[in-house]
């Protein structure tokens, strides 16, 4: 049974959106964005003003299938119910997956393990799906890039990829999965760390693109990570091919969020 009203309760919820549309998920002075989305229909279903805490930010156009938020509430409403209005009130580009009650010291941001993320690069232009990929016409080399990627596991310096303005408390991350994919003429880089920088993944990316053009040795990409300046690494690659695949947390507050399977249809 969920507490009493007077009592209050933390909720997690698990969402799905589409970024396109969407300034960021952080509220700002001027743009639709997702958490004041969210916060709006929580106000609307619980009758109540809520103030959705995310487990960190997503970029202006950057897609989540497994964002996390969090969210401290007095309604008593049953979290199954808070799913389905959830759902009946938001707008088409996001979706509410779960709804779970956890204890109220769970914190979306500094209770995740770690995240992963997928970035999307098509080599050959479409109409259907360009709002989730980085068009890229360009021919690229699968190896070297790969062999670059191989050589970001650890606990590395990305003080070259990442955006210095406001600087971080720490450049170090630790880095427990990055591969590349490819079918075709499509390219994906799934990366996974215990954190991330702003723009990190994206600046990885743009810096990868360069190895796989012949721009850049793997060799003189892997000395960036010996605290080198960013003005050294590769441009930001666009924000619409990156997506937060899930967050990671302790199973008993319900463990990892996002799809069961990454490789599911409906993953971006």
């Amino acid at each position: 049974m969920s507490p009493a009203p007077e009592e209050g309760r933390t909720l997690r919820l698990d969402l799905e959106y589409d970024g396109s549309g969407f300034v960021g998920w952080q509220d700002q002075a001027e743009g639709r964005t997702v958490q004041g989305t969210l916060a709006s229909a929580m106000g609307t279903l619980l009758q109540e003003e809520a103030a959705p805490v995310g487990s960190g930010r997503t970029d202006a156009g950057t897609h989540a299938l497994g964002q996390v938020a969090h969210a401290r509430v007095r309604s008593s409403m049953e979290a199954d119910r808070i799913l389905r209005g959830l759902n009946a009130l938001l707008p088409e580009d996001v979706a509410v997956l779960r709804v779970l009650d956890v204890p109220p010291g769970f914190h979306a941001r500094y209770g995740a393990l770690g995240k992963r993320y997928r970035y999307r690069i098509d080599t050959a232009r479409h109409a259907l799906g360009r709002h989730a990929v980085w068009t890229l016409q360009r021919q690229l080399d699968l190896e070297p890039m790969a062999e670059a990627a191989a050589g970001l596991r650890g606990t590395l310096d990305f003080r070259a990829f990442c955006k210095a303005d406001p600087p971080p408390e720490s450049y170090a991350c630790r880095i427990d999965a990055a591969e590349w994919r490819r079918r075709g003429h499509r390219w994906s880089f799934e990366i996974e760390a215990d954190r991330f920088l702003r723009h990190m993944v994206r600046a990885l990316v743009g810096t990868l693109v360069e190895v796989g053009q012949g721009r850049r040795s793997p060799r003189r990409f892997l000395e960036l990570l010996e605290g080198a300046d960013r003005s050294l690494a590769g441009s930001t690659s666009p924000a619409k091919g990156l997506c937060l695949l899930r967050v990671r947390y302790p199973e008993e507050v319900g463990g990892a969020s996002g799809p069961e399977t990454l490789e599911s249809p409906g993953a971006l």
